[in-house]
């Protein structure tokens, strides 16, 4: 641009205030692309060669590191107050880019520049918003810029994409999994971490619900993996207890079954802000079947995921039945209402002899105030049926009961391994700390006291 006095710069503009707008895209660029950085900064020889003193002249670079797409620039929201309250009489950007990569937000700058006849500087010139032909362009650079934006990141969507269907590309692994030197995914290598993972879908497996799983795990006083990502210990493994929602998580990650899964989940501004929510399988972006080990096949991770929906909690024509609760009910989740045709819910009461059943129709247990299409005492039908299950397994009942001592064996074995495998880390994480503590110089206080601390 050029450096003389320019004839939209007036008296009035000069008695208020000259605001420079300072910002690069991400960290790296600040740190990486400094020339660019500087010829920002350099704009405020720009604003004193138009007049403006030194002590007028204010320096806005609070957004080094921010997308100019985002919506949340503090740096941006104050340049725009800053306007709106007639503080300021130009405001000098490197390019339309650097102020906004979005409409709504570089709109809403030329309206109030207009209303408060702020003059806008790039490279290229001194530009009056509230004149038509200066507007015009600079609309038209706004749109321009956007649609750079927009070309941008589809170019580099479209290469991402393309690995993606190859199942190539490198994404972040759940537990369980790592990148080997050629960085293919394999099981990690850490056989405590493995066994856990399998504990996991075993137990699943024989409980059928996630919250079972999940309380089975806590009363044996399991933990499970968890990888850090972030902060000073990225990369690390934690042991933490296990939630119904983890298990929930990991039988739903086809990672687990041994595919590559791309665009699973979609991310949409709503009026709250970003929202992330789940895709149906058809509109999945790449989903690779066997392209590296897993701990379940294909067959088994699509039968978990069935169950998980069979065993919904929640209340509804197609969700009433589910697992077994606790209780000495025999027939809860099974019953159907000869009525209406929804599943029975069963509910106890107190007796002498301990907790009686009693079924009646789930529409009763959802509205307490709608009468029960049906209701059926429990104590004679769960005898009767109980009797019938007796009389029929009488024969069986010995190959039965070797079975169920096998099962339960199985997972007394189980979780010895599992509690054997705590009980050496903890050895060799006990033992390496010893020997820090003894290797330390004695007369080294500080790293000696933190090392006896611990």
């Amino acid at each position: 641009m050029s450096v003389e006095r320019h004839h939209k710069v007036t008296a009035t503009h000069l008695a208020r205030r000259a605001f420079v707008y300072v910002r690069q895209s991400t960290v790296r660029q600040v740190f990486e692309n400094t020339e660019s950085t500087k010829r920002q900064y350099d704009l405020q020889q720009t604003a004193a060669t138009l007049g403006w003193p030194a002590e007028q002249i204010v320096v806005i670079d609070a957004d080094l590191g921010v997308s100019g797409a985002s919506r949340d620039r503090a740096g941006f929201q104050r340049l725009v107050a800053e306007v709106g309250l007639g503080h300021a009489g130009i405001v000098l950007s490197l390019e339309v880019s650097r102020l906004a990569r979005n409409s709504s937000d570089w709109h809403q700058l030329l309206e109030i520049c207009a209303m408060t006849d702020t003059l806008i500087v790039d490279e290229s010139g001194v530009y009056d918003p509230a004149q038509f032909n200066d507007r015009l362009l600079l609309g038209l650079k706004g749109t321009m810029s956007e649609a750079e934006l927009h070309v941008m990141r589809a170019r580099l969507r479209g290469g991402l994409l393309n690995k993606a269907r190859r199942g190539e590309l490198e994404c972040q692994l759940p537990i369980g999994f790592v990148h080997d030197d050629h960085g293919r995914v394999v099981l990690d290598p850490d056989q405590q971490v493995q066994e856990s993972v399998r504990l996991v879908f075993h137990t699943f497996t024989r409980t059928g619900a996630a919250c079972a799983t999940a309380a089975h795990f806590r009363a044996q006083g399991l933990r499970v993996p968890t990888r850090v990502h972030g902060g000073a210990r990225h990369g690390e493994v934690e042991w933490r207890r296990l939630s119904a929602q983890r298990v929930t998580d990991m039988l739903h990650n086809p990672c687990y079954a041994g595919a590559f899964a791309f665009g699973r989940r979609q991310r949409r501004r709503t009026a709250a802000g970003r929202g992330l929510r789940s895709l149906p399988r058809d509109q999945w972006l790449a989903l690779v079947l066997d392209a590296h080990p897993g701990y379940v096949t294909w067959a088994e991770r699509e039968h978990h995921v069935a169950r998980l929906h069979e065993t919904a909690l929640a209340f509804g024509a197609e969700q009433w039945h589910g697992p077994a609760r606790e209780g000495p009910a025999l027939l809860q989740g099974l019953l159907v209402c000869g009525v209406c045709g929804a599943g029975m819910n069963v509910r106890y009461h107190h007796r002498r002899n301990g907790l009686v059943p009693s079924y009646g129709c789930w529409r009763s247990a959802q509205h307490p105030t709608a009468a029960s299409c049906s209701a059926i005492p429990g104590a004679a039908l769960d005898a009767a049926v109980g009797n019938l299950l007796l009389d029929s397994l009488t024969p069986m009942a010995v190959e039965v009961a070797l079975a169920v001592e096998q099962e339960i064996r199985v997972r007394i074995d189980q979780h010895d391994h599992v509690c054997a495998q705590q009980v050496k880390r903890a050895r060799y994480e006990a033992d390496a700390t010893h020997r820090r503590f003894v290797k330390v110089d004695p007369d080294h206080h500080l790293v000696a006291a933190s090392l006896e601390a611990k």
